[in-house]
């Protein structure tokens, strides 16, 4: 099935829960199973993405702070919020997470794996804190010129969840040139094929964190993903990531 190219044109509510129409899943769903990403356009107004930028100088709202760099990252850093999280992110984690575990749910059994993931992120996290994995991973990344993140998983401990979304704050030639959000994947006997997500302000790019099923001549199989930044050339940047799992 060919994933179109618009994924989904979220309506402009006050309310984020809302923001995801039902009649969009089929095709997101679509783009995951073909690309391993899909694009929700306009997750968030432009107002919504200036107040979660604000939030990066308030030291009150995070947990740590990771300048790229000094880890060998890339260039740029990231601070991971605190509970409880800003109403916005808590929110959107909640809300995204019920028709994503019915992906990853299916992309589980596809795989051959037995864990499932329950219903609600709030019974999802119960299991993580019973496993030890009680530090929240929702982020804020900045990049200014010459930054970028290097391919990586974000994993955090023994319960990940298979799926996780990124929220571009930053106006794309506005506030920033260059930058782009990079997937590899890479295939068994085969080499890395690359897919540049371009996005606009307030546009959601929902990926595999970890492996993602591919249906081959042979069967089904797994493919490891990997995500990142590309160089940015002018500007800063802010992203909002939305993972799902906590960490140990």
């Amino acid at each position: 099935m060919q994933a179109p190219d618009l994924f989904a044109t979220a309506p402009l509510t006050a309310d984020p829960r809302c923001r995801v129409p039902g009649a969009a899943w089929p095709d997101i769903d679509a783009s995951l199973d073909a690309r391993g990403c899909a694009v929700v356009r306009g997750l968030l107004r432009a107002d919504e993405c200036r107040e979660q930028v604000a939030l990066y100088g308030d030291s009150r709202h995070f947990r740590s702070r990771v300048v790229m760099a000094r880890h060998g990252y890339g260039r740029g850093e990231y601070q991971y919020f605190a509970y409880p999280l800003p109403p916005l992110v808590a929110t959107l984690r909640d809300a995204l997470y019920p028709p994503l575990a019915q992906i990853a749910n299916r992309w589980q059994a596809a795989s051959g794996l037995d864990t499932r993931f329950p219903p609600t992120h709030a019974a999802f996290l119960a299991r993580c804190h019973a496993a030890g994995q009680q530090r929240p991973t929702p982020l804020l990344l900045q990049y200014g010129p010459d930054d970028y993140n290097c391919l990586h998983q974000d994993l955090y401990g023994e319960h990940v969840f298979p799926l996780q979304v990124a929220v571009l704050l930053s106006q794309p030639g506005a506030d920033f040139t260059g930058g782009e959000f990079v997937l590899t994947e890479q295939r068994p006997r085969m080499q890395s094929r690359v897919e540049v997500v371009p996005l606009t302000q307030g546009d959601a790019v929902i990926f595999a964190v970890h492996q993602r099923p591919v249906h081959g001549t042979r069967g089904t199989y797994r493919v490891n993903m990997r995500h990142g930044v590309s160089r940015l050339l002018s500007g800063q940047r802010h992203t909002l990531g939305i993972i799902f799992h906590d960490a140990s």
